[in-house]
């Protein structure tokens, strides 16, 4: 089954010219089928060629997905037209009477403050609160993670000395995991961040279980029992380009910024470099919309059950 998207969203073209299996609302609004409801939170700037990261991702599965876009009220995105988001885009307030089988939260570039300091985190709060009873599994990313993680768990993110920036290798640590089903035994993932958390902190949270670390970048998946709470703290959703965008972005500014590790060939950054999470991120993606969106959520979602509980 397809994602279903605006025909007019600049995700479409790319997705079709990339063979993704898209559907217009008109044409699904003719399916006798209940789509799941996706609620995105989309934190970075950079939000077109990040709703079309995500939707190449939740369009590549047997199940069809209906995207809903989520901004937090009262900013103005230096990157992306304001037509963009005046069309595509609602505020909390517009959907805080709904429900959801599923959200994702993405990371933010915010990464030095404090998370009080945010200015929107006041609304962010409102929103962790509200995903407890509105959404059924709650998938954070990066920032994202760590935010979700300090406001539920009172755990603390750590500024690193130097920016985590490339492509790592991962192992999943709990053999058992299905939001990890058929992956290889080493797998790779990107990172480009400032901050960590630490791994003894997870630890010491029981409600929390660690599911798959990398000896360079740390922990990178954790949940909670019943998977109504997901954080990965790395970027697998990110384009073979990304890195090198942000990259190229920090030296031409004259910023401190070292190549990427694991990422152009020969650590080359005029050679192109090759896209080696792909399908990685393609089957964590899957795993999460099959067992904990799709197998869990409720066909009637207005009677979501606590995710304390589960």
């Amino acid at each position: 089954m397809p994602i279903k998207i605006p025909c007019d969203l600049p995700a479409a073209k790319t997705l079709q010219e990339e063979n993704i299996f898209i559907m217009d609302t008109v044409r699904a609004a003719s399916q006798d089928i209940r789509a799941l409801k996706i609620l995105i939170l989309n934190l970075m700037p950079t939000k077109i060629a990040t709703e079309t990261q995500l939707a190449r991702l939740l369009g590549n599965t047997p199940l069809q997905i209906d995207p809903e876009l989520l901004t937090v009220s009262g900013r103005t995105p230096k990157n992306t037209p304001a037509e963009h988001m005046l069309s595509f885009y609602k505020t909390f307030d517009a959907v805080k009477d709904d429900y959801f089988d599923g959200m994702l939260i993405t990371g933010a570039p915010v990464e030095h403050m404090a998370f009080e300091d945010v200015d929107y985190w006041e609304e962010l709060c409102e929103i962790f609160e509200w995903s407890k009873s509105h959404v059924y599994s709650t998938f954070h990313i990066c920032w994202g993670a760590f935010a979700g993680l300090y406001y539920h768990y009172g755990i603390k993110k750590v500024l690193l000395k130097e920016k985590l920036f490339g492509v790592f290798e991962h192992t999943v640590t709990h053999k058992g995991s299905i939001l990890f089903r058929g992956f290889d035994d080493v797998f790779l993932v990107p990172h480009s961040r400032h901050t960590t958390i630490l791994k003894e902190d997870i630890l010491a949270e029981p409600r929390l279980k660690i599911l798959a670390e990398s000896e360079k970048a740390g922990v990178y998946a954790i949940k909670t029992d019943g998977g109504r709470q997901i954080f990965i703290t790395g970027h697998s959703e990110y384009d073979a380009g990304t890195l090198r965008t942000e990259y190229l972005r920090d030296k031409n500014a004259g910023l401190p910024i070292k190549v990427p590790e694991n990422y152009f060939p020969n650590d080359d950054d005029t050679k192109e470099p090759l896209c080696t999470w792909r399908s990685g991120a393609n089957l964590l993606y899957s795993n999460w919309l099959n067992y904990f969106v799709y197998q869990a959520t409720p066909f009637d979602l207005n009677h979501l059950p606590d995710w304390d509980t589960k």
